[in-house]
């Protein structure tokens, strides 16, 4: 992928046939899929890792109680369904990266190159933390012992559709900090391991409504610093 952003002949002979054998806007069309299905499956990889460690408490609950009332193993559709629904937010995510590198405002680390864009996604994501909505998501997800005995469900479907439920909280808790991933870099480790532990650190650490304002107020003050550095440097 990095190769093709380069501009890079990454084709083998199987590609080059493919291209001679369609028209150039198909072969414009295929080469485009390709890369939209490398960078979705790359968020979806990158969602799973992330997400994972903070998830794992509430996974290892379900499995603990599935062992006292049930025979059936329905741990992995209970996890299937948790991430279908991140794997859908990564669709949504490769779609807006793919926009911002056809409109330029994403480097080739896809990183952002708009100090205004940058600034303004540090500040929504910092208000974010302060609204109702991430608060009830947020409780949701540091309080699996009261949520999964009154919504659970019999068979396999049953258990994905709790996954589906649980992982929809879950992204409406760390949307907007996911976002932040195009300010620091899609492809910097550093900060995706940052981001990651900001959300695991929300989600099990005591007084996590807390530290999720105090993370707001971090990062309003960041967005504003980052709006204020292109006057200041004028």
């Amino acid at each position: 992928m990095a190769a093709r952003m380069m501009g890079m002949p990454v084709g083998d002979a199987a590609s080059t046939m493919l291209g001679a054998a369609l028209s150039p806007g198909a072969a414009a069309l295929a080469d485009a899929t390709v890369n939209f299905f490398l960078v979705a499956l790359m968020w979806v990889v990158m969602m799973v890792g992330m997400m994972m460690p903070s998830a794992a408490p509430t996974i290892l609950l379900f499995s603990a109680l599935e062992r006292k009332r049930t025979a059936t193993d329905r741990i992995a559709s209970f996890v299937a369904g948790y991430f279908a629904i991140w794997s859908a937010f990564s669709i949504a995510a490769a779609a807006a990266q793919t926009v911002l590198s056809h409109t330029g405002l994403i480097s080739m680390q896809m990183a952002t190159t708009s100090a205004v864009l940058g600034g303004t996604v540090f500040i929504a994501a910092g208000l974010f933390e302060f609204t109702p909505l991430k608060e009830r998501c947020l409780v949701h997800c540091r309080s699996p012992l009261e949520w999964i005995p009154r919504h659970m469900r019999p068979g396999q479907l049953g258990a994905f559709r709790m996954g589906v439920e649980h992982g929809a909280y879950c992204v409406g808790c760390c949307w907007a900090l996911m976002l932040l991933l195009f300010v620091g870099g899609v492809m910097n480790l550093i900060w995706v391991a940052f981001l990651a532990t900001i959300v695991l650190v929300q989600k099990v650490l005591p007084g996590g409504v807390t530290l999720a304002r105090f993370a707001g107020v971090v990062l309003v003050v960041c967005g504003i610093a980052l709006l204020a550095r292109p006057l200041i440097f004028a």
